[in-house]
């Protein structure tokens, strides 16, 4: 079965080369950068086009994109591994105050540049384990970040977690054991869909660079 991998936020396919690197031999995988696009939904659509029919692989971001795509094109959907990755915001104030958020946010990576913006980014205590050569893979645009954060970002997802139980294929959920927040996304989400796995791996939100053998190791077993 093909896989198609999504990276997560300011990430570019590169991204998942240590867990492509610790994947069985043989193992059919295309990592694919974020296509630009005027709206979420449209970013869903494109990244469907440049994929194809396969298991979908999303990390933070990249879930979030895996996951409404499973939903608005499930032709093109075989299987769903969600790493690290949230379902929309419901409450709508909540969800338009992080939409504002993400505009500052935005708005201060076209002032001080993305050397500096992606400084401020990692240093969060998210991120504390990414090794400084996490830094190669990320987009060298600052207004391409400019763009995630304002079209790609929680507050312009459309919630999905009422929707989840129309996802007809099975789904599994990768977390962090340090990750309690999208832990607890994920133990409420697997008992939504109607064929849901949740694995924790050792580590925290960047499991991509955490544990690269553990995500390749999921992924592979998941895919068979």
């Amino acid at each position: 079965m093909q896989s198609f991998l999504v990276p997560g936020f300011s990430q570019t396919a590169g991204a998942w080369a240590e867990v492509i690197a610790a994947l069985p031999l043989r193992t059919e995988v295309t990592a694919l950068d974020v296509p630009t696009a005027p709206t979420f939904i449209e970013t869903v659509d494109a990244l469907g086009d440049h994929g194809g029919r396969g298991a979908w692989v999303g990390y933070s971001m990249g879930a979030r994109l895996v996951v409404t795509l499973a939903l608005t094109r499930p032709e093109l959907v075989e299987r769903v591994i969600l790493i690290s990755g949230g379902l929309g915001i419901v409450d709508t104030e909540a969800r338009q105050a992080r939409a504002a958020r993400d505009d500052a946010l935005a708005a201060r990576a076209t002032t001080i540049g993305v050397d500096a913006f992606l400084d401020e980014w990692l240093a969060q205590p998210m991120f504390a384990s990414l090794p400084a050569s996490a830094r190669r893979h990320r987009l060298t645009s600052a207004d391409a970040i400019a763009h995630q954060l304002r079209v790609l970002g929680q507050g312009q997802m459309p919630p999905l977690r009422a929707r989840l139980g129309d996802i007809g294929v099975p789904v599994l959920f990768l977390t962090g054991t340090d990750d309690s927040a999208y832990g607890a996304i994920a133990r409420d989400a697997v008992t939504l869909v109607s064929n849901g796995t949740h694995v924790e791996l050792e580590g925290g939100h960047a499991l991509l660079h955490d544990a690269p053998q553990s995500v390749a190791d999921a992924i592979s077993a998941f895919i068979r």
